[in-house]
């Protein structure tokens, strides 16, 4: 690595640290937002001292975490005021009923109001503490509904209606690789209705949705309606800020995917035009997601959002919508619910996995066939015979191997470079006073040497895609999700070992062990090496070149430390075996350095 190599690097550390400062919020926003902290506990434990005695003794509730808590304020009391929608109002059904739908991934509350889930628990996934994933936020309405405008010109949403349930049965269990359906009916008249029929599957995530429309093509105005995703997707990770950034909604449409984000408190309704192949609403590592078989006109996005996006009260809710034409008096919709797995997310729609982070859009040409076509088979592959943490450290061993002969040529340029250290100085002094002769002679010698300036950066640039991929896939993906290795609980998360009495600017007040860890390796290759190439010294780099071999191990202590301890881990092993090979390729220089000497000799 040479002195331009190092010196873009200290730039873009440079950079960051210095966005990080001047975004970070001063001591008064810290005191404003404490302030509010506290305001916002009070009201919810105002509100929890209000709630029915059943209700706080029910052990199915999740009291602990707010954002498992039943969404209250939006979807489960009553209404003030009944909704008008003129003749479908009144021939609502009277009473409500709930079926439980089973299968080996989830367990799902199907209720008759709105016709649709009102509960949805994976089975096969967690939260950071170890209760289960509800989906949805538990409510007494279809998380669906379906709109359209009436002949009547009444706007009608059918979470708002209580159909009538054609399943018999209150239970509806599927084993894997079985298929059952589930059906509801809105009368409206003896010759108009709407049915909705539901396709489970025993082995996936998507659920079928089948609407007929039954003399009804006069009363809906435009043959269009709208289907959408009504309820807040509960948030399943410790760190809120982390689901906190990912908290959105997609589009795909045109081969594009738009995506909605909110980023300070308010609301936002976007629009989009056109044919639409799917909408979507996430968290961190789980999502819902809408697509049809019909005519598509447009899609919807809705964000809204309580407060700062880093504060734990804030809410933050995501709902998307699809606009469909009924086609010979049918609907169809198809729905996914649950993790942001490559393979399960594959199944449903090929371009449903862009809404994961593999890496910047401008390296993508290599991310996405990497993480795609290497790095998920990879971990699929070995996840039957060893820990997912002993699959990184392979993984980190088997692309140093890869990458081995770049890193060979780079230290072999760098140590042909620091072998003209005498001479580029003796063509310094002796034209001191004129930089083009300089320059003329110092291009003669690396032509006479056949020594290429750029040999010891070129083959680094080309690891750094590679590099940069890793890091960004590493943090968002629900492969290593709640993997556990040595003292990490959770390589998704980083894995903190040391409490701090006081808090560390950029850092907070913990410290993750397989960051340190890193940092010490990356002294040791430092050491080991002399920073800047063979034989120690940094060649001619100067004193302050030198001492960059100390300063960038701690500047990536601050960066990792709240990064995924899969990351670090892999970053860990990755300067361990880099030790060896720089070693190992310092040796073969020096004996064949030494060969040519004793032939000259």
């Amino acid at each position: 690595m040479d002195r331009n190599t190092v010196t873009g690097l200290v730039l873009i550390l440079i950079v960051m640290v210095a966005w990080s400062y001047f975004t970070m919020p001063s001591e008064q926003e810290l005191q404003q937002r404490k302030a509010e902290q506290a305001r916002q506990d009070s009201i919810a434990a105002a509100q929890t001292d209000s709630l029915p005695t059943q209700q706080q003794a029910d052990p199915t509730v999740d009291s602990s975490s707010n954002n498992n808590q039943p969404d209250t304020a939006s979807r489960s009391e009553p209404q003030d005021e009944q909704v008008e929608m003129g003749a479908f109002s009144a021939a609502s059904a009277g009473d409500t009923t709930e079926t439980i739908v089973e299968t080996p991934l989830y367990k799902a509350t199907f209720t008759n109001v709105g016709a649709g889930p009102s509960q949805f628990v994976l089975k096969e996934h967690e939260t950071w503490d170890h209760k289960p994933i509800r989906m949805i936020r538990d409510t007494t309405q279809s998380a669906y509904s379906l709109g359209f405008l009436t002949n009547q010109n009444y706007n009608v949403e059918t979470d708002e209606l209580v159909f009538e349930p054609l399943t018999s049965g209150q239970n509806l269990r599927l084993e894997e690789g079985e298929t059952k359906t589930l059906q509801y009916a809105f009368n409206l008249s003896d010759s108009q209705r709407m049915v909705y029929t539901y396709t489970l599957n025993g082995d996936s995530y998507e659920i079928d949705l089948d609407i007929s429309f039954e003399g009804l093509d006069q009363t809906i105005i435009g043959g269009t309606v709208d289907f959408g995703w009504e309820s807040r997707l509960n948030f399943t990770e410790k760190n809120i800020d982390g689901e906190a950034t990912h908290a959105s909604a997609y589009v795909h449409t045109g081969g594009e995917l738009e995506r909605l984000k909110l980023s300070e408190a308010g609301e936002n309704e976007q629009t989009y035009n056109g044919t639409i192949d799917w909408v979507a609403t996430r968290t961190k590592f789980f999502s819902q997601i809408i697509k049809t078989d019909n005519p598509t006109q447009s899609a919807r996005l809705v964000g809204e959002q309580s407060g700062a996006s880093d504060l734990p009260s804030t809410t933050h809710h995501y709902k998307s919508s699809i606009t469909a034409e009924i086609a010979q008096q049918n609907a169809s919709f198809q729905m996914y619910i649950g993790p942001m797995s490559y393979h399960a997310l594959k199944v449903y729609n090929e371009q449903a996995y862009d809404m994961v982070d593999t890496g910047y859009s401008w390296l993508s040409w290599i991310s996405d066939p990497l993480v795609k076509y290497i790095i998920i088979p990879y971990f699929g592959f070995v996840e039957d015979y060893m820990n997912v943490g002993l699959a990184i450290i392979l993984f980190a061993i088997l692309i140093k191997m890869v990458l081995y002969p770049l890193t060979k040529k780079s230290y072999s340029s760098m140590a042909a470079m620091k072998e003209l250290q005498p001479e580029m100085k003796e063509i310094k002094e002796k034209y001191a006073d004129d930089p083009e002769k300089q320059q003329k002679a110092t291009m003669k010698l690396y032509k006479e040497s056949g020594v290429n300036p750029l040999g010891g950066c070129l083959p680094n640039l080309l690891q750094l895609p590679i590099l940069i991929t890793l890091w960004r896939f590493f943090q968002n993906s629900i492969l290593i999700r709640q993997q556990e290795f040595l003292w990490a609980s959770d390589l998704s998360a980083p894995d903190y070992i040391l409490n701090l009495p006081f808090s560390i600017p950029f850092m907070g007040d913990q410290i993750a062990g397989f960051v340190l860890l890193m940092t010490g390796a990356m002294f040791l290759q430092s050491k080991l090496t002399g920073g800047m190439g063979p034989g120690g010294g940094g060649g001619g780099a100067g004193p302050d070149m030198s001492a960059m071999k100390y300063v960038f191990p701690f500047m990536l202590l601050f960066i990792f430390n709240n990064f995924a301890a899969g990351l670090s881990l892999y970053y860990l092993i990755y300067n361990l075996v880099s030790i060896g090979q720089q070693l190992l390729i310092y040796r073969q220089i020096d004996n064949e350095k030494e060969a040519k000497e004793a032939v000259a000799a």
